[in-house]
């Protein structure tokens, strides 16, 4: 196939708000002999989105397209024979035809040219709607809970946000790996969703006291784990509800960046604190693959059920659309956000 010179795209001209976005008619990216060129049919919109949106993640030059999570069908495949002839390339058996997610930056377009690494095989029996709500969110739970901590039976876990989609999917997994869970959520609607995805305690804090409620539930210990991806509304609260010997992990910004500690805030009870992004562990060909596996063979087991919130039609307003609803504090978002850019084949 002919790359195309240009695309139609969810891009920015400029970092602000909402009113920022516009589906445009934009340059195709430069194209990497490496890289796999794919029609795509679904895009995932994730808080990642809007940090690039609002300059709080650097763009290097405009116009940029949006969106690092997609699904399709690939139509062009790499020419560089380095590439072809690595192990790992052949070990996903790519062909043109063939279905795939992808994370990678300016993918919310109807081509996309992608590191070959970055893309991922999509098994027969999940549809490219689910691939596109579930890749990135996925990778970012998968990794975490296995790396970030490594959640064990018998650990109390904590996931702010437990209603949304990637709070859904950390509670399946944390409970699949025989843990306690706990979340936070802002209504009663979205508890109710949480616990039918394992999670065997839910807070509501509008209501609620987070910490005291945990510290209830845990017997004044606390968490033996936190994934927060709320930032800087709750991360000081985490030092109150994680017990002696625990972790923290930041997982997001949603309310703004978290302000600079001091390492000295971790002596009080030897905590361990970390801040780490999905890219680093699928960092290399051969971890991408591996994880990728693991989240799909999830997917396709049942382990992992993936719950689609809302479809968006690819266009501006739907765009400004989707970024208010992901964003909106106590919204009633419950699970995935995707605009429908081509559709499934």
């Amino acid at each position: 196939m002919s790359l195309p010179e240009t695309v139609e795209a969810i891009a920015i001209d400029r970092t602000g708000e909402v009113d920022v976005l516009e589906k445009k008619k934009v340059p195709f990216p430069a194209h990497s002999p490496g890289n796999i060129v794919i029609q795509v049919a679904y895009g995932g919109v994730n808080f990642i989105d809007t940090y690039y949106r609002k300059g709080l993640y650097p763009i290097k030059s405009f116009p940029q397209i949006l969106g690092m999570e997609a699904s399709g069908t690939i139509v062009s495949l790499p020419t560089d024979e380095a590439v072809l002839n690595d192990e790992e390339y052949k070990k996903r058996g790519f062909k043109v035809g063939s279905r795939v997610a992808v994370n990678f930056l300016g993918v919310h377009a109807e081509f996309a040219s992608v590191p070959w690494s970055k893309v991922f095989p999509v098994p027969d029996n999940v549809s490219l709607l689910t691939a596109a709500a579930a890749s990135l969110q996925g990778l970012t739970a998968v990794t975490f809970l296995e790396e970030a901590y490594r959640v064990k039976p018998g650990d109390t876990v904590l996931i702010y946000t437990v209603a949304g989609g990637l709070g859904l999917l950390m509670a399946q997994l944390a409970k699949h790996a025989g843990a306690t869970v706990i979340g936070t959520t802002s209504t009663e609607e979205k508890a109710a969703v949480a616990r039918a995805h394992g999670a065997d305690h839910v807070i509501v804090y509008t209501k609620e006291n987070v910490v005291e409620r945990v510290l209830e539930l845990t017997g004044g210990e606390g968490v033996h784990v936190v994934y927060d991806g709320v930032g800087k509304d709750t991360f000081l609260d985490n030092f109150k509800l994680t017990r002696r010997k625990g972790t923290i992990v930041s997982v997001g910004n949603a309310s703004g960046a978290v302000e600079p500690i001091a390492p000295l805030k971790l002596v009080e009870k030897n905590l361990a604190l970390l801040r780490p992004t999905m890219a680093n562990y699928i960092y290399t060909p051969a971890e991408a693959r591996y994880y990728g596996e693991k989240l799909f063979g999830y997917i396709a087991s049942g382990v992992l059920k993936i719950n689609i919130h809302k479809q968006y039609p690819f266009s501006t307003q739907g765009a400004r659309d989707a970024h208010t609803d992901l964003a909106t504090k106590g919204g009633s978002t419950i699970g995935k956000l995707v605009y429908t850019i081509g559709g499934e084949a």
